[in-house]
C-alpha cells in the first residue's frame, strides 16, 4: 500500500499492519472508556500515543495487552485475531510491555528478573533451563549471551549479579524494559517509561529507544505525558481525548492540529 516519511525521513511501510485495532469500545459502569478506536502499527514503527489525563491511553493500553476485555471491536495481531484471549498469551504472539507501576523480584538479581522475560523465547521455558539436556544447556547459553548484550546495551551490565532491592527508580526503569526485550517481542509497548525520570535520562531514553528499535528490528507503542519525548522519537503520533481518537500522522502535522491544541490548551487555543 505504499510507503510514508516518518521521523526524519525514516521510511514507514505502509502495508499489512503489525498490530491493528477496529473500532475498539469499552464502557465501566456505563461510562465510555473508549469510543470505536481504530489504529494501525506497523512494523519497526515507533507510534506515539498522546492525550491528557483521562483520554484513555492507558485504558487502550490495557485493552491491547488483554488486561481489558473490549465492549466490541476488535484487535489483530498480523491478520489474526487476539480478542479471545488473554495477557498470558501475548508474549508467544511477540508483544511485550513495561507498566508504569514496576513489578520486579526484589530477592532476585538484576540478570534474573530479565531471565524471567526470556522464558518466553526458550523453547520449554526456565523449567526446561533448569531440568533440560544438552539442547536446553546450548539454548540456555546462548539465551544469557543475549541477556548480557541486553544488560550491557542498557547499562546494567555491571550490576548483573546485584539485587533488586538495591537499585533506583530508574535503574528498575531499565530493567523493566530489558525485561520485556529479553522474550524477543515484535512490539514493545511502553507505559510511560519516562515517569519520574530527569532531564539526562530522558534524553538518554530517547536514544535508547531508536537504538532498540534499530538493533532489535521491533516495532514501538510509546504511551507518554513527556510530549518533547514523543514528538523527537516517533514516526507516527496518535493523540486521544476522551476516549476518542482526534489525529494521526507526523509528529509535526499532530503537535499543530487544532483539536490536540483544544485538548491540552483549551478551546481558545483552536
Amino acid at each position: 500500500m505504499g510507503v510514508s516519511c516518518g521521523k526524519g525521513g525514516r521510511t514507514v511501510r505502509q502495508d499489512d499492519a503489525l498490530l491493528e485495532v477496529r473500532n475498539l469500545t469499552i464502557s465501566f459502569g456505563g461510562v465510555v472508556a473508549l469510543n470505536k478506536i481504530s489504529l494501525e502499527i506497523y512494523e519497526q514503527e515507533i507510534l506515539g500515543l498522546i492525550g491528557p489525563n483521562g483520554a484513555g491511553k492507558t485504558t487502550l493500553f490495557n485493552c491491547l495487552s488483554r488486561l481489558y476485555r473490549q465492549s466490541s471491536g476488535d484487535i489483530l495481531v498480523r491478520g489474526e485475531t487476539i480478542t479471545p484471549l488473554g495477557p498470558e498469551d501475548m508474549a508467544a504472539r511477540g508483544i511485550g510491555r513495561t507498566f508504569q507501576n514496576i513489578a520486579l523480584f526484589e530477592t532476585m538479581t538484576v540478570y534474573e528478573n530479565v531471565l524471567t522475560g526470556a522464558q518466553f523465547a526458550m523453547n520449554g521455558g526456565l523449567m526446561a533451563d533448569i531440568f533440560g539436556g544438552a539442547k536446553t544447556r546450548q539454548e540456555r547459553a546462548e539465551t544469557r549471551d543475549r541477556i548480557m548484550h541486553l544488560l550491557s546495551l542498557l547499562d546494567l551490565a555491571d550490576i548483573a549479579d546485584h539485587t533488586i532491592a538495591d537499585q533506583n527508580f530508574a535503574v528498575r526503569k531499565r530493567i523493566e524494559f530489558a525485561r520485556a526485550l529479553a522474550a524477543e517481542p515484535s512490539l514493545l509497548m511502553l507505559d510511560e517509561p519516562a515517569g519520574g525520570l530527569n532531564r539526562e535520562e530522558v534524553t538518554h531514553l530517547e536514544d535508547l529507544i531508536r537504538q532498540v528499535r534499530d538493533e532489535f528490528k521491533v516495532a514501538v507503542l510509546l504511551v507518554e505525558h513527556h510530549l518533547n519525548l514523543v514528538m523527537k522519537v516517533s514516526d507516527r503520533v496518535v493523540a486521544m481525548d476522551f476516549g476518542e481518537k482526534i489525529a494521526d500522522g507526523l509528529p509535526q502535522e499532530v503537535r499543530a492540529h487544532p483539536q490536540v491544541l483544544r485538548a491540552y490548551l483549551g478551546e481558545e487555543a483552536a
